[in-house]
């Protein structure tokens, strides 16, 4: 059901868009957006790719069922032999069929982090659509300390890519600011007619990736994302070393890690402007 690419086009000619739901499996707001959007949508310009990321995922409500999706779309001298075997490895090589065809990418995703915040995750070239989404926090940096993303993908190949993390997985206001930025999103590349106006919104640049060195991450506390850390504050233990941080931060999908390389924590600042 959720293995084909969907595409709409325009009665006139335009631009090409992507959107993808489901890159994580168990992260529902994007799909049940799309079940709402798609019946009445009509594009008015250019064509839309719609596609659902990871079907075995969303099928089993799993993050993956071998490897993060969101981290297949790297440099192929990256994998290895195992991870190239992956169903998601050969899942991204399809979806890059597709992100190559299309202009601009908006891939949807939520946390599993209670009360967390809307917002999107894109570099500068993306300022002038995200603009319009109905979130007022902007992050960059990804590319830099978390490459292989679809985001990182379509920058990569000079496109331009948007993740939109819409709050929390269990909220039912996620599936609203999914199917609100979905139309944002179509509105800011002039798929249909913009009645959107600009957005006031703050700016955060993530500059630290943490992983862990053990098998044993352990937060000293649950933190919300976007807590405020200050210098010196300890984030957790990793194994029988504590990891606290250099310098004021911004601390965003903070967790334990089980083994070495779990991906515990990132770390940003705030700034001025989205560069």
């Amino acid at each position: 059901m959720f293995e084909k690419i969907i595409q709409l086009n325009g009665r006139e000619k335009g631009t090409i868009s992507i959107v993808l739901v489901g890159v994580h499996g168990d992260e529902k707001c994007g799909v049940e957006a799309l079940e709402k959007i798609l019946p009445n949508l009509e594009i008015e310009r250019g064509t839309v790719l719609f596609g659902y990321g990871n079907p075995r995922a969303i099928e089993t409500n799993k993050r993956y069922t071998e490897v993060n999706l969101n981290r297949m779309f790297n440099r192929n001298e990256q994998f290895t032999t195992s991870e190239k075997e992956s169903y998601e490895y050969g899942r991204a090589q399809f979806l890059k069929n597709y992100l190559n065809e299309a202009e601009a990418l908006l891939d949807i995703h939520a946390s599993s982090i209670p009360n967390s915040k809307a917002f999107a995750i894109c570099e500068a070239n993306a300022k002038e659509i995200v603009k319009f989404f109905p979130i007022n926090l902007v992050v960059s940096g990804f590319d830099k300390v978390e490459p292989g993303g679809t985001d990182y993908y379509m920058n990569s190949i000079g496109k331009v890519g948007i993740c939109l993390e819409c709050g929390y997985m269990k909220d039912p206001q996620s599936i609203k600011i999914a199917e609100e930025s979905v139309f944002a999103f179509l509105k800011a590349r002039g798929h249909i007619k913009n009645n959107l106006i600009p957005q006031k919104q703050a700016y955060v640049r993530m500059f630290k990736k943490y992983f862990a060195k053990t098998d044993k991450f352990t937060l000293s506390k649950l933190f919300e994302n976007f807590e405020v850390l200050k210098e010196n504050q300890l984030i957790g233990i990793d194994g029988q070393e504590e990891v606290k941080t250099s310098k004021q931060s911004l601390i965003l999908f903070a967790h334990k890690g089980t083994k070495v390389g779990d991906e515990v924590f990132l770390l940003g600042e705030e700034k001025e402007s989205l560069v």
